[in-house]
């Protein structure tokens, strides 16, 4: 019998068909990937598997057997035995699926109690055990910290802890790795590989990452519109897709052993297409028209469209590709933005922590400077800093001056960074109406063009944030950055939280947004393949020092910094055999 048994599975929300006749099977033991777009029904599904849909609203049709249990006929009662204690999820974001009043460690202890009749001592000593086995260091002393006090990667583990507290014998990880820099993720992807080796569970991997899936998994299934397109094992699926929409997504995939200049011919309009194909709720975003420049000049062979029905595969997306930045000679006028011995601490005396420390930068017109580096490392302080958002502790920014409306930015979450309650259009409005700008008619306007200019609708200006998609939401903050008329845009994360061709629209846009109007990037992420294709710099940040820096090329093909080899080395691999190759040194390395 196997572990997970699907037929014929459907799920209607009111009249949207979110999966469309989904079947497939888990053994025990073996690991599965259901990989695609965002809207192609992939955590739809993982939900439907746990009876999650129930009492919703939601349709759910067909047949679903997890462990041996009919999930569509069973009692509430009997679907709470199996949600934890047969089968358990993590979710995407651990900071909102924890508590944050209580202790990690209660936490664990309460859900392991639920399921297992023993005393709280028992089920709080279960908790430290679990911890210590997903690697939390000092497991006693740490199941008494609060959520806030674990970074980020340590509370997806402690979510994989509580999830292994019941010793499941099916996993399902929704997106787990999402929002985690290279080296956490490939920690998180060892961990769940080592503990199905060690308990012979089944494995459930959501994501639209697909490195991730071929990190982790010995089967995938690539879904689209809640259909499956192409199931089979992972190195036939990743290594020779037969679906033309499977190469697609592979193709929009960033490379980061592909040097930039080789990517100059990809036109950006064509990775857009691909992403256009899948429409949104609102319709699909108009594709942008060709990458921008990273070094002032265009690029002719990046700035030609393509045929859609040009046969080659669409290959990954890269800003505007003209010569490197160590070809191409800076005058004194070019620098738009200069950075000296940047310093910023938080908190006083024995308890200050220094974030940022020594860093000196400088920033061209029509340029891409790359920032790299784990969390923690002081990137999204560095920008903030660029933008006026933070004082520094020491050193100076010229051109100086607090918040400068010449240098924005361009958040990781759109939805924080947007006022629910108030239109998008009132929100890009804000720019114009704190330089002075008073005649409503005029404001208007000019936010309805910068709508069109991002690829969304001019109409679209009373809509709400939450009426948009993922990646047209992202494509509202680039509109509001625009509407200060910048020279500097700071990008913290923009696409982390993108699936690959979304990714792939927006890097596009930004890449003719630069090149039309001269602005300079400061791209912050912890993507290192996608930090490559869009930067002509890169500065890779580790304990608030810039440890390298350089051309992107010359960073990437030539790292000096034992800490750069090991970001690249952490970087999820598309082969699985290298894949693996990976995870086996890595292991040797942490046992050594």
């Amino acid at each position: 019998m196997s572990l997970v048994d699907v037929r014929d599975l459907t799920v209607e929300f009111g009249e949207l068909r979110a999966v469309d006749g989904l079947s497939f099977r888990l053994e025990k033991g073996a690991a599965l990937a259901l990989v695609g777009e965002s809207g192609s029904g992939k955590s739809t599904v993982a939900s439907a598997l746990l009876g999650l849909h129930r009492g919703t609203g939601a349709k759910v049709g067909g047949a679903i057997e997890v462990a041996g249990i009919d999930v569509q006929a069973v009692s509430d009662e009997a679907l709470r035995r199996l949600r934890g204690g047969k089968a358990a999820m993590v979710f995407q974001d651990p900071l909102s699926s924890l508590d944050p009043y209580y202790a990690i460690g209660d936490q664990i202890a309460e859900v392991y109690r639920v399921h297992a009749r023993v005393s709280r001592r028992a089920a709080r000593a279960r908790g430290v055990e679990v911890l210590d086995r997903v690697g939390i260091a000092d497991a006693p002393r740490r199941s008494r910290s609060r959520p806030h006090e674990f970074s980020g990667g340590m509370r997806q583990r402690a979510l994989i802890a509580m999830a292994l507290a019941c010793e499941p014998d099916l996993l399902i990880a929704d997106e787990p790795t999402t929002a985690l820099d290279v080296t956490v993720q490939a920690q998180i992807l060892d961990l769940l590989h080592t503990l199905r080796e060690e308990t012979g569970m089944g494995l459930l991997l959501v994501t639209h990452d697909v490195g991730v899936a071929a990190e982790s998994v010995d089967e995938v299934l690539v879904m689209r519109h809640g259909r499956v397109v192409e199931h089979g094992a992972v190195r036939d699926v990743l290594g020779a897709p037969s679906q033309a929409y499977t190469r697609e997504l592979l193709g929009a995939v960033p490379r980061v052993e592909a040097r930039r200049r080789a990517a100059a011919g990809v036109p950006a309009a064509r990775t857009g297409s691909t992403a256009a194909a899948v429409p949104s709720p609102e319709g699909p975003a108009k594709p942008s028209s060709g990458p921008g420049t990273a070094s002032g000049g265009s690029s002719p062979t990046a700035a030609g469209p393509h045929s859609d029905a040009d046969p080659e595969p669409p290959g990954p997306p890269s800003g505007a590709l003209s010569k490197p930045a160590s070809e191409t000679p800076a005058r004194p006028t070019d620098v738009v933005l200069e950075a000296r011995g940047l310093r910023r601490e938080f908190g006083r005396g024995k308890r200050a922590f220094v974030a940022v420390d020594d860093v000196s930068l400088t920033i061209r017109r029509g340029e891409t400077l790359g920032i790299v580096g784990e969390s923690g490392s002081g990137k999204t302080t560095l920008g903030r800093m660029l933008v006026g958002l933070l004082e520094p502790t020491a050193g100076e920014i010229e051109p100086g001056g607090g918040v400068r409306p010449d240098v924005q930015m361009v958040f990781q979450d759109p939805v924080s960074s947007l006022n629910p309650r108030r239109s998008v259009g009132e929100s890009i409005a804000d720019p114009l109406r704190a330089r002075g700008e008073k005649d409503e008619t005029r404001i208007k306007g000019r936010v309805r063009e910068l709508l069109e200019r991002v690829g969304l609708e001019g109409a679209h200006y009373d809509r709400y944030p939450h009426e948009f998609s993922g990646g047209q939401r992202q494509r509202v903050g680039i509109a509001r950055a625009l509407a200060a008329d910048p020279r500097v845009i700071v990008c913290d994360e923009p696409v982390s939280a993108l699936d690959v061709t979304t990714q792939a629209q927006v890097i596009a846009l930004l890449g003719e947004l630069q090149r039309e109007l001269g602005l300079a990037l400061v791209f912050v992420a912890h993507d290192l393949a996608v930090v490559r294709q869009v930067s002509d710099r890169v500065a890779v940040m580790r304990r608030g020092r810039i440890v390298e820096s350089g051309p992107a090329d010359e960073v990437y093909d030539n790292a000096r910094d034992p800490y750069t080899k090991q970001l690249l080395a952490a970087v999820p691999a598309l082969d699985p055999e290298v894949a693996a190759r990976r995870r086996a040194a890595r292991r040797e390395l942490a046992t050594a």
